[in-house]
């Protein structure tokens, strides 16, 4: 039976092999965990759904369209090699050496993959309890498993806590200085520039960049701005902290974003859609995404349904997914699924700007600080609490005064807060 490229996530075009679970010629049954994949969103663990010897046909690290075989399971006549490989190299890849843009998959990078693959027998004569893509990341980058602490279940090593450990220990590197043959004239412009250090993106910042020019060459963006006076969303957050009991979530200005705008994409459908091959293409859930900076890179959580949860329930979803997101343990279905998203860096403290819209969404709402400014109300100049905010609109789906009247509508909502509860 043929194993093929699966496709994990629904914007998933094509996933890169991190490691076999399994060697070449193994014997496997159905539920057998047999590889480790990366997607476009994190790397997860697929199972066997039929049993016989395991024919590896792809090697780790190369990357395939999803439908294309990359294994097959069959009788114990099987026999063969992983492609493009000798024999020697045609089993799980343990002599493999990590490439270096290895180390940026940790702010995707599934746990459970890491935990899915017990070496418990082999750990047990030293003590040591960590995962396999943990002992290889750790041999690339010289760390000592016995120096490293374990998030793991029972202590055990995880890949997250071997790349806190390298980048607690790694000296900052000295640029690499350019150099010029001699007699090749005066200094050029580049030459001022003085030393060069090129850094090599991981694979999920190169998707990021590949993603992000897609959809600025093919969506004609349009933006449309406004100010909100969150005077009174201040006074009901608040009241939140106030009335909430120990160690529950109090909702934070981001989560009032996120149900206002829910409540919003419900009576404009078009801004919950995409455009595809001519067509308008709505979706009846509300789910909203919103940005997580992560380990030099951005992932977006997905809030499902978020037009029928309340304050409380967002704010304790949004805290549980972010923090799954910076502890590498986020997974594609909590990424997946999105139908509009919410950027904000009003933390930073930056006032406003335009964000680029998610491939296979209609918009996206980019959120700024809450900034105490003065205001004129009934002719007076007064002080209230402002928030400036941008509505990045795909002028394929959206026109100008659909997205005029969706946006006024965010605003009504967080101008008066108490109907989003």
């Amino acid at each position: 039976m043929d194993i093929v490229m699966p496709r994990l996530t629904d914007s998933m075009e094509e996933g890169t092999i991190l490691a076999w679970l399994k060697q070449d010629g193994d014997s496997v049954a159905v539920g057998d965990e047999l590889v480790e994949i990366e997607t476009d969103k994190a790397s997860m663990v697929y199972e066997s759904d039929s049993e016989g010897v395991l024919k590896i046909l792809v090697a780790e690290d190369e990357t395939r369209p999803i439908g294309e075989t990359i294994a097959t399971v069959g009788d114990a006549s099987m026999e063969g090699t992983v492609e493009g490989s000798s024999p020697e190299e045609s089993s799980n890849g343990a002599s493999r050496p990590l490439r270096d843009d290895d180390s940026g998959r940790d702010a995707l990078a599934d746990t459970h993959s890491d935990l899915a693959v017990d070496e418990l027998a082999a750990d047990r004569d030293h003590r040591i309890m960590a995962s396999p893509l943990a002992k290889r990341v750790a041999e690339d980058k010289g760390i000592d498993l016995g120096s490293v602490a374990g998030s793991g279940p029972n202590g055990r090593i995880v890949k997250a806590d071997v790349t806190e450990a390298a980048t607690k220990s790694r000296p900052r590197s000295a640029p690499v200085a350019e150099t010029r043959a001699p007699g090749t004239g005066s200094k050029s412009t580049e030459a001022k520039k003085g030393g060069v250090e090129t850094v090599e993106l991981t694979r999920l910042q190169q998707l990021i960049s590949r993603r992000m020019s897609e959809s600025k060459a093919t969506a004609p963006h349009f933006y449309l701005r406004t100010e909100i006076d969150m005077s009174r969303a201040v006074e009901v957050r608040t009241a939140f902290k106030e009335a909430a009991e120990e160690g529950e979530a109090v909702p934070s200005f981001n989560d009032m974003v996120v149900k206002a705008t829910a409540l919003a994409l419900r009576n404009h459908p078009r801004a919950n859609g995409n455009y595809r091959n001519g067509q308008v293409e709505l979706f009846s859930r509300i789910n909203v995404g919103f940005a997580v900076a992560a380990n030099d890179s951005l992932v977006v959580p997905t809030i499902g349904d978020a037009d029928h949860k309340d304050l409380r329930e967002i704010a304790s979803e949004s805290r549980r997914l972010a923090e799954r997101v910076r502890s590498g343990e986020i997974t594609p279905p909590e990424l997946a699924g999105g139908t509009f998203s919410i950027s904000n860096l009003g933390m930073f403290g930056v006032r406003g700007f335009d964000a680029v819209i998610n491939p296979g969404q209609a918009g996206i709402l980019a959120v700024g600080e809450i900034a105490e400014r003065p205001a004129v109300r009934d002719g007076k100049i007064v002080s209230a609490h402002l928030m400036e905010v941008s509505l990045s609109c795909d002028h394929r789906i959206l026109y100008g005064a659909d997205g005029a009247e969706f946006l006024a509508e965010i605003k009504s909502n967080l101008e008066e807060p108490g109907l989003l509860a």
